[in-house]
């Protein structure tokens, strides 16, 4: 499995798990060790064995990336996703990205410092367009110091950002959303690392290994079944 450009003998697992009844109702088995490929298609799955229409997919910063986000608006799946703090100014002090008023109408930025950050050009990075904007009035203004070491602070906006805006709009109006997360799917990978011993699987290649993960979110679902509906509900249930 490639983890972040080298490689370790492992698996990356992926559940979604029912913030009502904390059941796991979809998880994979996948040698791709990067998370933040795994956040449409676990969605997707999770939709299906479910038999709804509508889903909502709250998952960590790790799951963070605008391709993801994109697809899963487009297939119809509302996610909370918080973003990845990775801007260079924002860690050492200065303004960041979100400092700066985006203007659908204008198609320009307002700063700070209330100056317009005009569209300059478009260009392709890693497969995306991105548009760049930035204002002819940075040298003379008195808040550079704390905005850029650049002759200009320069903006860049993927084509589709208006999705981030709107995913960080509903994340900043629900921010119960990450707690009811880590409530939700961190305990069945707690108590199945806890069974397991934190160890190992115990198979080799992917086909067992996915196997023996399905006989542990078995054995989990049904232990939480029990103690929701009792013992002699589910025993009825299974002879049935």
């Amino acid at each position: 499995m490639k983890t972040r450009g080298t490689g370790v003998v492992g698996y990356n697992v992926q559940t979604a798990v029912d913030t009502k009844h904390h059941l796991i109702v979809a998880h994979v088995v996948t040698n791709d060790g990067i998370d933040r490929d795994q956040l449409t298609s676990t969605a997707k799955l999770a939709r299906a064995e479910m038999g709804v229409d509508k889903i909502t997919a709250v998952a960590d910063r790790g799951y963070y990336k605008s391709e993801e986000i994109l697809a899963c608006h487009e297939a119809g799946i509302t996610v909370f996703v918080p973003k990845s703090v990775t801007s260079m100014a924002t860690a050492d002090g200065r303004f960041g990205k979100d400092d700066f008023i985006y203007n659908a109408k204008t198609n320009e930025y307002r700063c700070p410092a209330g100056e317009r950050l005009i569209w300059r050009f478009s260009t392709i990075e890693r497969g995306l367009k991105i548009s760049k904007y930035w204002s002819s009035n940075c040298q003379q203004c008195p808040l550079k110091e704390s905005c850029t070491p650049s002759p200009q602070r320069r903006v860049a906006r993927w084509e589709h950002e208006a999705v981030l805006e709107d995913m960080q709009t509903r994340l900043d109006h629900a921010p119960e959303m990450m707690r009811i997360r880590r409530q939700t799917v961190e305990h069945p990978f707690g108590t199945i690392k806890a069974w397991m011993g934190a160890t190992h699987f115990l198979t080799r290649t992917i086909e067992r290994v996915s196997t023996e993960m399905s006989l542990h979110v078995l054995a989990y679902n049904i232990k939480r079944v029990t103690k929701i509906l009792g013992s002699e509900v589910v025993m009825k249930a299974i002879r049935a």
